[in-house]
Formats: structure tokens, C-alpha cells, sequence
């Protein structure tokens, strides 16, 4: 027997976990279907924490998205009662010629965001336990800070349900068939049938968009615990994130959450994935060179070693931009892919923008840029 929805959404990720919730809030009839369990730790939307920062160096046109995405952060933790973010700040450094220095500055001054440089002496005495190249620009943002990535996926998913959610967890789907007046998705459970789906896969996004040849490429990336050896990195100490713009690579971190050990990973680099349901998992001796060398030159107060290491994937378009845009030969599904790592701070305003275009066909929220078109051959 065939289930039938108003809404699917294919994936409850970061961004599948919020489409969920807004279709959910407005009243709609929708079922989110999830290959894993909820908040699980074979995509992208795990690690325990996430940065999220308005001073946006990638492109100030994400700064309007970023303001309200803090926005239903804080709607989100007010109806649920959970923390999800704690605004404990974030340093950035580089060479103050370096594409991050002044797009750091350049969203500052079109949106005035707050950001403040750090004179050299400051940030010995601000920032303990960083060895910052004596040339570098080092800059502060008071509301940049992290979202704990699991819980956001969690909450999503269980105020979605209060609201009349339904999801579907552990199946695998088989095939999604797109027809003039429905969808239609059969996963290894069940068959389901829609008048308009969201597919919000992740690494999975090109197997469920096919004919539409998006150029997505899946890379693997590690993440790392490294034990702390003296209390200078603490979140209970008043320290917040750290992004590093160095000469081999872009490096970022978090403040110990538990006195004892710091994660940090690599944001460049990543070898392709072919099979996204086949990532390996292991700790690679190839995985440490430039992560122990960024260590070794700036964090002289953390272990080289780490005590745990976690896997995710990036999804990266060519211009490392999101896709978030609707089926260009049918309007009746919507996708969000391409997130190329660093799409988790966005999921409440995306999940906000993908029911937008399924129930509307249009959004408010200024997401030109992010459209498929821009692909497309001349």
C-alpha cells in the first residue's frame, strides 16, 4: 500500500530536519524520510559542533541569510527549551592580503557587522595558547560563536513531530519517479506518493537528481580531538573559535567544551568520494600531516595526537557556493545541495526557504545568487 503525503522531504540532515519543521509549523501534511537514524554520523551534520558567524568572508551576499538564520536559531531554542547556540566569539587570522582578511572586513563594512581587529600585543594576552605568524591580521567578532549540530538535527526533528511531522527513519531509498501530478519514492520499507518533494540528501543529492547533472564532487574530511595540555583553550575560560588562513591550508577550532580535549580539522583539501555509502572511516597516517604541522606552528599548548577522530563529508560545487533552487523540469521538487562545508549554520533559514519554494514557488529570502543557473552553458 502506497502512503500519501502533501509533502516529502528525502533526507533529515541539517537541512532536511528544518524543511521538515517549517512545513510542519505551517500546517502542512508532510513525511521526512531518513536512510539513517536521527542525527546520525554517516553524512555531514555531526561532530558535536558547528561555527556560525555573520562577518561572512566567502560572500557578503550570505549575510541577510545569516541574520535570520540567527534569528530562528533563537526561535528554535525558545520553543523547544534547548540550548543550540552559545555565542562564544571567534578570532580569525591570516595574511591581511588573504581572500578571508578582506572578506572579513568587506562584510563589515556592507552590513555592519561587528568586527574588531587585534593589535599583535592584545592577542598574546586575549587568545593564550596561539602562536600567531608575526605578520598576520587578526580580527574578533563578539557574535559569531557555535551551534551544537546534533541538536539542532534533534530538535528540528522533535518540534516537527509536535507540529504533525511524520518520518520515516532507517530506509534506504530506492527510487524517486517524477511525474506531471506527483512524486513518487519507494525506499526498501515502503512506497509513498507526494504532490511536491524536497530532497535534501547531502553526499546522496546527485543520485536523486540525476537528469539534472549538477556538478557536485563528495570529498572526505576528518575531524579531531586533540587532547589540551593546560586549561588555555576553555569554553568555561571565556575562549571561543579560532579560523586560521595559513600558507598550506585553512584550519579551524573550538574552545574545550570539556577541559580536556579541543576539536579542530582542515576545511581545504579532502580526497573524492566515490560512493558516499562506503566512506572510509579510519584514521589515515596521510590524514595528520597538515593538521599536526598547523598544530606544531600555532597551538603549542595541544597534544599533536588525537584521542578521537570523526568523519564527515564536504559536497562542494565548483565555486564552493550552496545550490538551493527548483527542478528545472519540474517545479514539484525543490533541493538544497552543494553546502561545500560550511551550509550547517544556514539549515533553520534554509529549511525555511526550500518550504518557501515548495508551497509557493518563490521566497522572500535573496537566494539568486545560490540558483542552478549560474551552471548552465552559455
Amino acid at each position: 500500500m502506497t502512503i500519501h503525503v502533501d509533502y516529502l522531504v528525502l533526507g533529515l540532515g541539517g537541512m532536511g530536519s528544518s524543511a521538515l519543521y517549517h512545513l510542519a509549523r505551517r500546517g502542512l501534511n508532510v513525511l521526512g524520510i531518513e536512510q539513517f537514524g536521527v542525527a546520525h554520523d554517516r553524512g555531514s551534520s555531526h561532530g558535536e559542533t558547528r561555527i556560525i558567524r555573520k562577518a561572512y568572508f566567502e560572500h557578503p551576499n550570505y549575510i541577510p541569510l545569516l541574520e535570520r538564520a540567527y534569528e530562528l536559531w533563537r526561535e528554535l531554542e525558545q520553543a523547544s527549551g534547548k540550548l543550540l547556540f552559545n555565542p562564544c566569539g571567534l578570532m580569525v587570522a591570516g595574511p591581511p592580503d588573504g581572500q578571508v582578511i578582506r572578506g572579513v572586513y568587506e562584510a563589515a563594512r556592507l552590513y555592519d557587522v561587528a568586527v574588531e581587529k587585534v593589535s599583535s600585543e592584545d592577542a598574546v594576552e586575549r587568545f593564550p595558547g596561539f602562536q600567531i605568524p608575526h605578520d598576520f591580521e587578526v580580527t574578533y567578532e563578539s557574535e559569531a560563536g557555535l551551534l551544537y549540530v546534533e541538536e539542532c538535527v534533534r530538535t528540528h526533528i522533535e518540534c516537527a513531530i509536535e507540529q504533525g511531522a511524520q518520518v520515516c527513519l532507517d530506509e534506504k531509498i530506492h527510487s524517486v519517479s517524477i511525474h506531471d501530478d506527483s512524486i513518487e519514492v519507494t525506499t526498501d520499507v515502503q512506497e509513498y506518493s507526494a504532490s511536491a518533494v524536497i530532497v535534501t540528501a547531502g553526499a546522496w543529492s546527485s543520485t536523486y537528481l540525476q537528469d539534472l547533472n549538477l556538478p557536485l564532487e563528495v570529498v572526505r574530511k576528518l575531524l579531531f580531538w586533540n587532547p589540551v595540555k593546560q586549561p588555555v583553550y576553555d569554553l568555561d575560560a571565556g575562549r571561543g573559535g579560532f579560523f586560521f588562513d595559513m600558507p598550506y591550508g585553512e584550519f579551524y577550532g573550538f574552545p574545550s567544551l570539556d577541559g580536556e580535549t579541543l576539536k579542530l580539522a582542515e576545511h581545504t583539501g579532502g580526497e573524492t568520494v566515490v560512493d558516499p555509502g562506503n566512506l572510509n572511516r579510519d584514521l589515515l597516517e596521510t590524514d595528520m600531516h597538515s593538521i599536526s604541522r598547523f598544530i606544531s606552528e600555532v597551538m603549542s599548548e595541544l597534544e599533536s595526537m588525537p584521542t578521537r577522530h570523526g568523519t564527515c563529508m564536504y559536497t562542494r560545487t565548483p565555486d564552493g557556493h550552496f545550490i538551493i533552487d527548483r527542478h528545472a523540469l519540474n517545479h514539484r521538487v525543490v533541493y538544497g545541495a552543494g553546502f561545500s562545508g560550511h551550509g550547517f549554520k544556514f539549515a533553520s533559514v534554509i529549511g525555511e526557504i526550500l518550504a518557501d519554494l515548495v508551497t509557493q514557488g518563490t521566497t522572500k529570502h535573496p537566494i539568486n545568487f545560490l540558483s542552478a543557473s549560474r551552471f548552465s552553458s552559455a
